[in-house]
């Protein structure tokens, strides 16, 4: 069996904005380090999905900057679009509902892409080419907008998920609906677009859980949906989750596992870098549970590393144009 391309991916950005902080802090920038050693061990490339205020923080550029001089991973962009400049204000609270960037005007969403791809360029001193939006909002005309400055590849679907239960803006519409969004990559652009033009979509791993396969209705009743997802979540994603470590690890692998007999395009890993810091995040509050993480990513990746190969998005979307798959796939974007 050749071996499967694995794409670590890490959503770079402030410190616990969980906590919706109005002044954020980028001290996780310094445990990064860790992290990317980690990787290199098991000869895998991450990629540093990185927002506003982590460009501004010097002890991310001067990390991201040796990173990509030794190829050993990527840099590149999310954008969170309550606090990338131009900030222009969307509700009477941004920094409280963190509206996402596809509910603002078209002209504001393409100026604050605009915006945090020069600070990025500037200050890594590479070209942007790979993305994900902030809050997995994504749609036809952001990905026009991406095409348009220069973006390559994009990570913002997550297949089976449908986010319009989470509100952005007060009266909004919610997240976007990837509930029937093809696992495998595909290129966006058009019908007429080639592929070589086009913007690749590499959708997140993500599988449904077991229950949700049984009986899906189960969480569309507001009443039945908590106590379903307690029993088993109505998706797995193949990155770490708030649980005990021995579940987590067990959670990973056995999606892993199930991936590899599925004989997938790709697997496709993430986290956020504040998981990496005691403080940063829900799930790493204490030095206790960063070592607990730090456990389950090694047991994971020396499984993982038996059958798959790194790959960075910039190098996933190279081996992609080799393979012969060509389609396109942009209606149901259109109208997620």
């Amino acid at each position: 069996m050749s071996e499967t391309p694995f794409i670590v991916t890490v959503d770079t950005e402030g410190d616990n904005l969980w906590e919706k902080p109005r002044a954020i802090t980028t001290r996780n920038a310094a445990y990064l380090p860790r992290f990317q050693q980690l990787c290199e061990k098991f000869r895998f490339k991450p990629v540093y999905l990185t927002n506003h205020e982590m460009a501004m923080s010097d002890v991310f550029v001067d990390f991201a900057r040796d990173v990509v001089s030794r190829g050993a991973g990527e840099v590149g962009m999310h954008l969170h679009a309550w606090n990338s400049p131009p900030l222009e204000a969307l509700t009477a609270d941004d920094f409280h509902h963190q509206p996402y960037l596809v509910e603002y005007p078209e002209r504001v969403m393409r100026d604050k892409i605009r915006a945090v791809t020069d600070l990025l360029e500037d200050r890594v001193g590479r070209k942007m080419v790979s993305h994900r939006a902030g809050r997995w909002a994504f749609d036809a005309r952001y990905a026009g907008m991406l095409l348009d400055e220069g973006y390559l590849v994009d990570c913002s679907v997550t297949p089976g998920v449908d986010w319009r239960g989470n509100p952005g803006a007060p009266g909004g519409k919610g997240g976007s609906d990837y509930s029937a969004f093809d696992p495998s990559p595909h290129f966006l652009g058009g019908r007429d677009a080639a592929p070589a033009k086009a913007l690749l979509e590499v959708p997140m791993t993500v599988i449904p859980g077991r229950l949700y396969g049984w009986s899906p209705w189960l969480y569309r009743i507001p009443g039945l949906r908590s106590a379903a997802g307690r029993i088993s979540p109505a998706h797995r994603w193949l990155c770490p989750v708030p649980l005990l470590e021995k579940r987590n690890v067990e959670a990973m692998l056995g999606l892993a596992r199930h991936a590899r007999r599925a004989r997938p395009t790709h697997l496709q890993f993430m986290l956020h870098s504040c998981d990496l810091m005691p403080g940063g995040s829900p799930s790493s509050s204490s030095e206790q549970d960063v070592e607990r993480l730090y456990a389950c990513l090694e047991m994971l990746f020396e499984e993982i590393s038996a059958w798959c190969r790194g790959m960075t998005l910039a190098e996933f979307r190279e081996h992609w144009l080799r393979a012969p798959r060509t389609a396109l796939n942009v209606e149901r974007l259109a109208h997620a």
